[in-house]
């Protein structure tokens, strides 16, 4: 499995309705590492680190996303392996 970085940029009703739980816990449960934060446009971020299939179950859980959100779109675009995000998912800081 070659591992690759994802970043995902979530539009929608998408904040202060816990979406950044909700893709903390996905992405958590999925064995992929990376963050989720807030952007001040009103989207969400995800960088995600891991394998294909995970990226792409992932991608799937952000269009539904928490009962309360309603996700308009989700555009994807490879990155960079950032290692300080190698080791875990977390919830930061929003931009």
């Amino acid at each position: 499995m070659e591992t690759q970085a994802k970043r995902f940029f979530v539009s929608g009703r998408v904040q202060g309705v816990g979406f950044r739980f909700f893709a903390e816990r996905t992405a958590a449960s999925l064995g992929l590492c990376g963050y989720v934060r807030n952007l001040f446009d009103g989207r969400v971020e995800v960088y995600a680190i891991g394998g294909a299939i995970q990226m792409d179950a992932l991608k799937n859980a952000l269009r539904c996303g928490p009962r309360m959100a309603a996700v308009d779109r989700v555009d994807e675009h490879d990155a960079d392996i950032l290692r300080d995000y190698a080791n875990g998912f977390s919830i930061e800081n929003d931009e």
